[in-house]
């Protein structure tokens, strides 16, 4: 075994390379990695004399540690090397590399990364992303902690192990990971809206294609509105679409309002009917309006069922609904006429007709009332939720709080949604 103990590329990187008489053959210049079982491994030194690099694969070193790293060949017994863009090497294509750190849900720089033996190779075990690496690379590791001594201080280890990280470009997919893409969709869609947020639009992309619809319709809706029009634009439209569908009908009103119209009208086209008239519906509205804030999916129940029957719709009707903190009671007619809420539905006997126990004293909005006034009437009433109706008391959908807020609360860009 070659290997002995772990190290650190940066402590390998311009280390001279001996033969077999302790010869100077070259020195060091950059390391193959090829997909190993279970972890990335060392294929090959890239290898420079003078002004040519040369290739010494894994089986023909001797000796590979922080102190000495020899060959079985002799000089003139080296194959001159080719680099190909397609190989995956340490320094080139991973260190100072940005990488998804999935346990703690952020983007890390690559400072160095770790090897150790494992069966006779030398695999990449984890990435160091903190301070120490980069001390490391300087040759002030040691002294640095020498002089943190003298305050009681130690240098932190800052490693994240290869089995937590998600390569973002392309490059690295040359590694298969033990880790599943899956686990990145297992993140909180915030967590992946930041990640996205915190990279170049090809990295961002790159990461959302491999989401499944569901999750990237979580993380899109998380996203700023200039990095919704990037990722949108940079895939193509019929995925666009299926992730657009994905969304509440506010939400992705509000991701189709931020990009060029002639994109949002092809995206449209590929999204279904019904689904696509209630986007355009909430369109027409002005973004800071009651009608630009509220989503027209919710709940609406007649008057004369049970509450027994409410609830066996409210099971199945509820899985497409985001959020529901009211059932809307209305008339033939589809007008307004009272509300319950889910605590006053579960008190009440099951026999009972929803019109027994529904609040009839509403407090509705019309839909051209001005935002901060939609978020008084729901501060001041300590409400969930608001309804919007016509001049006719039709109920045209529903205010919810966490609508409001994102206006007391607003994004860093605040949306402007263009009518189309």
């Amino acid at each position: 075994m070659p290997l002995y103990g772990e190290l650190f590329v940066s402590e390998i990187i311009k280390r001279p390379l001996f033969d077999p008489k302790g010869e100077i053959v070259g020195r060091v210049k950059d390391i193959i990695i090829v997909k190993g079982d279970p972890l990335p491994k060392v294929s090959a030194l890239v290898v420079q004399m003078k002004s040519q690099l040369f290739l010494v694969k894994w089986g023909d070193i001797n000796i590979f540690n922080k102190r000495i790293i020899s060959t079985f060949l002799y000089s003139d017994a080296l194959t001159l090397c080719e680099i190909n863009e397609d190989e995956l090497l340490a320094v080139r294509d991973i260190l100072d590399k940005q990488i998804v750190d999935i346990n703690g849900a952020k983007v890390v720089r690559v400072n160095d990364i770790k090897l150790d033996g494992y069966n006779g190779e030398a695999v990449l075990i984890a990435v160091d992303v903190g301070m120490r690496g980069i001390l490391r690379r300087l040759r002030i590791e040691h002294g640095s902690e020498e002089f943190l001594k003298i305050f009681q201080t130690k240098l932190p280890y800052n490693l994240i192990s290869w089995n937590y990280l998600q390569p973002l470009r392309p490059q690295l997919n040359a590694i298969t990971l033990t880790v599943p893409r899956q686990m990145v969709s297992e993140l909180h869609p915030a967590d992946i809206a930041e990640i996205i947020s915190q990279v170049s639009r090809d990295e961002g992309a790159h990461l959302f294609k491999d989401l499944d619809l569901e999750t990237a319709a979580g993380a899109l809706s998380e996203l700023e509105p200039d990095k919704q029009a990037e990722i949108i634009n940079a895939i193509d439209t019929e995925k666009a679409a299926d992730i657009i569908e994905e969304m509440p009908p506010d939400e992705a009103a509000d991701v189709l309002s931020d990009l060029p119209t002639e994109k949002a009208k092809e995206i449209l086209e590929h999204i279904e009917k019904e689904e696509a008239e209630d986007i355009q519906e909430l369109l027409s509205h002005e973004e800071d309006t009651a009608g630009g804030l509220m989503t027209n999916v919710f709940i609406a129940y007649p008057a004369d069922i049970t509450v027994k029957e409410a609830f066996e719709r409210f099971r199945k009707d509820a899985e497409e609904i985001e959020t529901v903190y009211y059932i809307y009671i209305t008339d033939a007619q589809e007008k307004l006429v009272g509300v319950a809420s889910l605590r006053d539905l579960l008190l009440a006997e099951p026999s009972a007709k929803l019109s027994e126990v529904i609040e009839t004293k509403l407090k509705t909005v019309a839909p051209d009332t001005d935002e901060m006034d939609v978020a008084e009437i729901i501060s001041k009433y300590n409400l969930l939720a608001l309804p919007v109706v016509d001049n006719e008391g039709t109920l045209l959908g529903v205010v919810t709080i966490d609508d409001i807020m994102d206006v007391i609360l607003p994004p860093a860009a605040k949306r402007q949604r263009r009518k189309m």
